[in-house]
């Protein structure tokens, strides 16, 4: 039996992918750790949590070496989503940012290398924010990297920490950097939910600036199906390397608050231009051709199937997030210089 490891495996790409595992390889022991920070839920996981013959859940933190050690001598593989993630959150606050994202992936690293052979691959998920914003119509793996928040410069810091893990230890080490996610169990904080949540409460729907900011949107079904790509590729075509993951295609932040409105025919929501966000990236378009060629992976679903499908996640699982409803909007100042609830 296979044994996986994800780290920040509560969160929201990271239970999404436990739930893919689980429902579809019941030949496979996944182990996940997770510090359930505000972001992270064991409800968002199998049997909310429970463990079974298949299924482990651990509460701690990445920085907790003995812990983390533990859990990596008993994997094959081991997923490393655990982060903070979130750009606005790491304008208000940036202290974790740096001690999880860096300082957590350099335990996690150190372990993996301390339990070679047995670990066979560690798959470092990163973020397009490393690039900052796209000096090109297309963002492939050899677009330089500046990083304009934080936060970015956080994962910017842990993703060349696992590329030279590889490059001084020969880890099995993967870097993915995926574009933005949307879809269930997505915290409220993030764009698509946010809309989505104050469409359903009659709220207005408030966007950075004014709104012309371009995203690359992957519904995280999609994403899971390309990591899954990834567990069972040969080790030799994808160790040392860096893909990025996304569909190509943008969409910008006030169109995406228009469809939600549009979709959602009942909603009684305004949109509403608020101060820019400082470090706003001005627009991320993904090229994923190197992962399309060598996995033969291409997202199933367009923005518009994924969001209607987002929608009606919403709609039917109020349960899920109307406790986080207060968690939505964060205390910055703008790049006005004014205080702003974003």
């Amino acid at each position: 039996m296979r044994t996986i490891l994800i780290t920040g495996g509560a969160g929201f790409i990271g239970s999404n992918f436990v739930r893919h595992l689980y429902d579809r390889y019941p030949h496979y022991r996944i182990l996940v750790l997770d510090a359930l920070t505000y972001a992270g839920s064991v409800a968002n996981l199998p049997g909310s949590g429970q463990d079974n013959s298949r299924f482990e859940f651990w509460y701690g933190n990445v920085l907790n070496a003995d812990l983390v050690d533990a859990l990596v001598r008993q994997s094959d593989i081991v997923f490393h989503f655990a982060a903070e993630s979130h750009v606005t959150r790491s304008i208000f606050d940036n202290r974790q940012f740096f001690e999880t994202d860096v300082l957590g992936t350099q335990v996690v690293a150190n372990s993996v290398l301390r339990n070679q052979p047995k670990v066979k691959l560690f798959v470092h998920i990163s973020t397009s924010e490393v690039y900052g914003t796209a000096v090109g119509p297309l963002m492939d793996e050899d677009h330089p990297t500046n990083p304009m928040s934080p936060y970015a410069a956080a994962k910017c810091g842990a993703d060349r920490l696992v590329y030279s893990y590889w490059q001084t230890y020969r880890i099995p080490a993967v870097i993915v950097r995926p574009f933005n996610n949307f879809g269930p169990y997505q915290h409220l904080e993030k764009v698509v939910p946010r809309f989505i949540t104050s469409g359903l409460l009659g709220e207005p729907m408030t966007v950075h600036g004014d709104g012309t900011a371009r995203r690359d949107f992957m519904h995280v079904a999609d994403h899971c199906e390309a990591l899954d790509k990834l567990l069972h590729a040969i080790p030799e075509k994808i160790i040392g390397e860096v893909f990025n993951l996304g569909t190509g295609n943008d969409v910008s932040v006030l169109e995406i608050a228009k469809a939600v409105k549009s979709a959602m025919h009942n909603s009684s929501s305004s949109i509403e231009l608020i101060g820019e966000r400082p470090g706003q990236v001005v627009r991320h378009t993904c090229d994923a051709a190197k992962f399309q060629r060598l996995l033969d992976w291409k997202p199933k679903r367009t923005f518009e199937t994924g969001l209607r499908e987002t929608i009606d996640w919403y709609v039917a699982n109020q349960e899920w997030w109307q406790p986080q409803r207060w968690l939505r909007h964060i205390p910055i100042v703008t790049a006005a210089g004014r205080k702003e609830f974003h």
